[in-house]
């Protein structure tokens, strides 16, 4: 591999499957298994996945044997990799029978490990390293190894470290894969170790594991990847044990704009792939999330917005359509005129100067109690602001009520005007704002009107745990393959996602 970062590939090991269903509560489904493996593979073209560790359960077992199947059939096997131990043939043995050929052995690099874990001498660990890559050979399986505690190792124990690597080094061993377990390292520590590798044993492939205890783990990659490491492990959104491990979207980023160095990924694909671990993992990204964060690519403050129309003047190199997203412009307390301005063009609206300083001051109004405004909330807020017919609104929530009683299923009657014309239906739910959809939903079928379905449901309340604060509901939509938002304030928060809901009635009548 060239020493120019411009010709310098990165080898990405993704091990979401693995280390990230470490994370406390994560357990995926094998059909899910199943879809990640196929956007990491197909989508992302990530180079290997770690997928399982070996002998944990028999529902693992089957879930691996269904991806080495997929995988046979698609031409990826050797890029699956499972997690094995030193325990004679019985990884090997599972491995093999899943119809997996590649074996990530852990053994142990650090000498505290090695004495007070396994309590054995370094003599008799490699002796049983020896033992199980035999067997490996033996059956056509592809070993790596992985080097537990390194990390600690090069701290504590440096001798035993290279002690290893002179025993290790002549074996059939693909990859040397150097974790830091505990995410004990700095950046600089980081460079150290990294190089000293490198540099006693340039013909060895060295992958580098960064677990990110103190948020150091991109930072770490950073600086394995100036040492000379060939390969990098990642999760899908930082998922992993404890704080996780390092993020691919970060990973991604700083190789190829930092470091300049380049990679299989696609970048456009990163963020679709981040929404569907969120959804099986059932763990949310922060909205400041760098690359996939639901606010990073969202200008709040007005001169930034007026900067980006003057030669892109707050732009960096992380443009959002890189990661297939689009960059926004946020409307509330700190929008300027450029911020709305932006959003007016969106669309398609135009404004003189002085409704535009009407709608900017409303804007400013809400957002100092708190409320998001979105774009599509812009319509209602200029028919207001500008004093335009309220009852010029096609869809009308006349009246609603709800019903709960103990041991019964919650109703709601709704009274909608629709054109004109009024519409009365009572329906039975799972919960409150439920039965009130259904009872919509029974006008629109009764109409022949395509409803919308609803994608996610956030709500918010503001800090301080008052029980009088204003809640505010914030429901996705998807209709006809178009997604958007709406957002209802009320101090009751089914009563704010109805306001939500009658918002989106009138945007997706404006669709049809």
């Amino acid at each position: 591999m060239e020493r120019n970062n411009m010709e310098k590939f990165i080898e990405i090991m993704d091990t979401t499957l693995r280390d990230g269903e470490q994370t406390s509560g994560v357990s995926f489904a094998t059909e899910e298994k199943l879809s990640v493996v196929s956007l990491l593979l197909e989508e992302l073209n990530v180079d290997r996945i770690e997928i399982a560790s070996a002998r944990v359960s028999s529902g693992e077992f089957e879930a691996v044997r269904k991806v080495a199947e997929w995988a046979e059939k698609r031409g990826h096997i050797e890029k699956i990799e499972v997690l094995g131990f030193i325990d004679g043939e019985e990884s090997l043995q599972w491995t093999r029978k899943a119809g997996c050929r590649v074996l990530n052995l852990l053994c142990k690099g650090s000498l505290k490990h090695v004495t007070e874990q396994l309590r054995k001498t370094p003599e008799e660990h490699t002796k049983d390293i020896l033992t199980v890559i035999e067997k490996a050979q033996e059956m056509g399986i592809s070993v790596n190894i992985y080097l537990e505690d390194w990390s600690n190792g090069m701290v504590n124990s440096p001798d035993y470290v290279f002690f290893m690597m002179e025993e290790l080094k002549g074996l059939p061993i693909k990859r040397f894969m150097l974790p830091d377990t505990l995410g004990i390292l700095s950046p600089m520590q980081t460079a150290d170790f990294c190089s000293q590798m490198t540099t006693r044993y340039p013909e060895l492939h060295f992958d580098f594991h960064a677990h990110n205890d103190y948020d150091l783990a991109v930072a770490n990659v950073l600086m394995a990847v100036e040492a000379g490491v060939k390969g990098i492990h990642t999760t899908v959104n930082g998922l992993g044990e404890r704080a996780g491990n390092a993020p691919l979207s970060s990973v991604l980023a700083v190789l190829h704009d930092q470091l300049k160095v380049k990679t299989h990924i696609s970048e456009e694909n990163i963020n679709k792939v981040s929404r569907v671990i969120e959804t099986f993992s059932g763990i949310r990204i922060p909205a400041n999330k760098p690359i996939i964060g639901e606010n990073v690519f969202t200008q709040c403050a007005g001169i930034h917005a007026d900067g980006d129309k003057k030669n892109n003047l707050y732009f960096n190199d992380l443009l959002p359509e890189r990661f297939g997203r689009m960059r926004e412009y946020a409307l509330g307390k700190m929008s300027g005129k450029a911020n709305i301005q932006k959003n007016l063009e969106a669309l398609g609206i135009e404004m003189d100067e002085s409704a535009m300083r009407k709608v900017t001051d409303r804007i400013i109004e809400l957002g100092d109690k708190k409320q998001i405004v979105t774009q599509e909330d812009l319509p209602y807020i200029i028919s207001d602001v500008l004093k335009q017919d309220i009852q010029s609104a096609k869809i009308k929530m006349l009246d609603y009520a709800l019903h709960v009683s103990k041991g019964l299923r919650p109703t709601a009657t709704v009274k909608l005007e629709v054109n004109g014309e009024t519409y009365e239906v009572t329906a039975a739910g799972d919960g409150q704002y439920n039965a009130f959809t259904k009872a919509l939903w029974k006008i629109y079928n009764r109409l022949g009107k395509a409803s919308p379905n609803l994608t996610d449901y956030v709500v918010t309340i503001p800090p301080g745990g008052r029980t009088d604060a204003l809640v505010q509901t914030t429901i996705t939509w998807n209709f006809k393959g178009k997604e958007f938002k709406t957002n209802g304030l009320d101090p009751d928060q089914t009563e704010a996602a109805i306001k939500a809901t009658e918002k989106m009635l009138n945007i997706i009548e404006d669709m049809e």
